[in-house]
């Protein structure tokens, strides 16, 4: 029987604590079906750890909560209420900002430009970009963080894959967001870099100020810094956990499972597209 909350207002009336639903989406590209009937929620303050396999569809997850991709079916709900973000920049304005897994960078802006990129501060009554005002807060955004950048007038296109990363981490952060996507943030970090982010994960997870979604590969890593971990597979979500109640092995055995049942599944259409060449032959 449906909510009558719902049949009247439209909306999902979530636990108090609850920032972010999204309910029974799908999202198709031509052929390809990326996500199918997924639903997922997030907690004030969560850590919420995304993991499957590449083309699972974790990043077209993220990139339709953020309003970059337009979902096909369902819907979304934050803090209670309909969400349906028009573009990226509508949803960063409702408090949902991303670190894409491409950065999202343009490498012949400088350091400083980058973290302001669309946000750019303004002199008043002049329409003059306030510069200095500007490389004042990406230092103090970078510094927060851990990360050293020598000079942030150097094209991002001179720096470290791991330098970019932070650049992009720092900027989603001093956007003051209430929810973050960060698609992959530890990829292209080093073991000393990637330990920094972690350690800001870690504080902001602590002040209870900003929830976070973490797609991650390492598994390691995800137990370490998430509340609790999502598995998709195929695009819908397969597995969800506290982290405190799963194991390292058991990830990996959900992952290993899948493999198998893929194998068995290619050598039945192997075995299948044989029988058939072999009754066309005869």
């Amino acid at each position: 029987m449906a909510d009558p909350e719902v049949a009247a207002t439209g909306t999902a009336p979530p636990p108090s604590t609850e920032v972010l639903r999204v309910e029974h989406i799908a999202k198709s590209f031509g052929p390809i079906t990326a996500l199918r009937d997924l639903s997922l929620h997030l907690g004030k303050g969560e850590v919420l750890g995304l993991i499957g396999d590449n083309g699972s569809g974790k990043s077209t997850l993220m990139k339709t909560i953020c309003g970059f991709h337009k979902l096909d079916t369902g819907r979304m709900f934050l803090n209670g209420e309909p969400y349906q973000p028009k573009s990226v920049d509508d949803a960063r304005s409702k408090g949902v900002d991303t670190v894409y897994q491409d950065l999202a960078l343009i490498d012949e802006l400088s350091v400083y430009q980058n973290l302001f990129l669309r946000r750019e501060r303004v002199l008043r009554p002049l329409p003059l970009l306030a510069n200095r005002e500007m490389r004042k807060r990406a230092r103090a955004a970078l510094d927060d963080i851990g990360i050293n950048i020598p000079r942030l007038t150097s094209p991002v296109a001179r720096l470290s894959g791991g330098q970019r990363q932070a650049i992009a981490v720092a900027r989603a952060i001093s956007g003051e967001a209430d929810i973050l996507l960060l698609d992959e943030p530890l990829a292209a970090m080093g073991a000393k870099e990637g330990a920094l982010i972690l350690e800001l994960v870690q504080r902001l997870k602590e002040e209870a100020d900003v929830s976070l979604i973490i797609v991650a590969h390492n598994y390691v890593q995800v137990l370490e810094i998430c509340d609790r971990v999502n598995l998709i597979q195929d695009g819908t979500i397969a597995f969800d956990k506290p982290t405190a109640e799963t194991s390292l092995d058991e990830l990996n055995e959900i992952v290993i499972e899948q493999y198998r049942r893929a194998r068995q599944e290619a050598l039945a259409d192997e075995a299948e597209a044989a029988a058939r060449r072999d009754a066309s032959a005869a």
